[in-house]
Order: structure tokens, then sequence, then C-alpha cells
């Protein structure tokens, strides 16, 4: 019995220990109701840990330009569907569509990207 008592005991504080890393990869950050699709032109790639960053500049209709920022999945995913940190580079054309941040930045966590030669690129190595 004394046993039983220690191992629940064990599991209730990896369970309360671990919420904060299953709510890293929530979706509670971004507005996942809508997508939004934006175009750019690249200012710097992170294929780093633990999520890729694209930052690129949107020009708005106005000619006004804004600084955003994209979230991928993991390098080695990407890595397995081909990409490398040569993928994409400063002045490269992207079209990012995805789901805006909720807090109203320009930040946008990305589902579909198109690269500079018109292609969608693969954004896990089951996606063609």
């Amino acid at each position: 019995m004394k046993s039983l008592k220690i191992t629940l005991a064990a599991l209730g504080l990896l369970l309360v220990m671990g919420a904060p890393v299953l709510a890293h990869h929530g979706t509670a950050a971004f507005e996942t109701s809508k997508s939004v699709t934006v175009k750019g032109t690249m200012t710097q790639f992170d294929f780093t840990n633990p999520h890729c960053q694209l930052f690129f500049n949107v020009t708005d209709e106005k000619g006004e330009t804004a600084k955003w920022q994209g979230e991928l999945t993991a390098p080695n995913k990407l890595a397995r569907a081909g990409w490398t940190k040569e993928t994409l580079k400063p002045g490269d054309s992207v079209t990012v569509t995805g789901y805006m941040s909720k807090t109203g930045t320009h930040t946008i966590w990305i589902r579909n990207l198109i690269g500079p030669d018109g292609k969608a690129l693969p954004l896990s190595e089951n996606q063609d």
C-alpha cells in the first residue's frame, strides 16, 4: 500500500511539473479560427532550436514597411523535409500563410510557406 501511495505521488508530481512543457506546444497564443496571408522579403532565417524563426519585411498598400516574424517547427523536422540553414536567405521573397498572434503583433504561426521560386516549401517530411 505504501508503495502504491509513493507511485501515485510521483506520478502526480510528474504531471504537475510537465504541464508547462505541454502548454508550450499549444496554440493558445494564436488566433486559429482564421488564417492570414502576407508577402514579404526575408531579412533573417534562424535555423535553431526549439523552433525555426523567419524574419521578414512586409510593405502594405500605402508603401509602409512593417517587420514581421514567423514561427516554424523544429529544425530537425525541417531537415527531414529537406531544409538547411541556407534554404531561405536575406532578400528572398516569401509568401506566408498562418495564424496571427492574439497579442496583435506581427507574429505568425506558419502553416504554409511559398519560397522565392514560387513553390510551396514542405513543412514536414510527410509533405510533398
